[in-house]
């Protein structure tokens, strides 16, 4: 029955659900706070905020029995690579990737940020993050995590604030919403 329930509700979900949840300002908003961590480091930051699960994603789970942090966590592998996050000069792009139906978040950094830091560091972005996703309030929730994340890569890829950037701005900044 819980598998039913699940699968409807992602059945019934679309961008459309984002979108009343985090409005034009508010993705303008996390747009510009990602452009100004980005000016303190070399790193990429792209927010990803997806209402529903594929259906065949939901049916892997079924099929193999695999649990929802599973599963999230395999979106999200995908979509750090389908927007291309991986593919950054230093090898160090992040993806806070948010399932709203799931309520689930997963922080995936590329190889070069993941070989310089512990992975719980990651997940203490999550959880900093947790109070204002469970209080509906998606916009502060991912501010605190693109703050938390360009902290860490401030730490270890900072700018030279007297160098130009060479490297360009390699990801778009504004969150990506399906």
């Amino acid at each position: 029955m819980a598998s039913l329930i699940r699968f409807l509700r992602h059945l019934w979900a679309d961008a459309g659900d984002v979108r009343r949840k985090l409005d034009s300002a508010a993705l303008q908003r996390l747009e510009q706070l990602v452009s100004e961590s980005e000016g303190r480091h070399s790193g990429e930051i792209c927010l990803c905020v997806e209402a529903a699960l594929p259906l065949s994603y939901l049916w892997r789970q079924f099929r193999q029995r695999l649990s929802v942090e599973e599963i999230v966590h395999q979106r999200a592998l995908s979509q750090f690579g389908k927007l291309r996050v991986w593919d950054t000069e230093h090898n160090n792009g992040v993806l806070i990737y948010l399932q709203l139906t799931e309520h689930r978040v997963e922080v995936i950094a590329d190889r070069g940020l993941s070989r310089q830091l512990a992975s719980n560091r990651w997940q203490a972005a999550v959880e900093a993050m947790r109070p204002a996703l469970q209080a509906g309030q998606l916009e502060q929730a991912l501010a605190t995590a693109v703050k938390s994340v360009g902290n860490a890569l401030e730490a270890h890829f900072p700018l030279d604030p007297d160098a130009p950037r060479t490297d360009g701005d390699e990801l778009p900044n504004r969150p990506v919403v399906q």
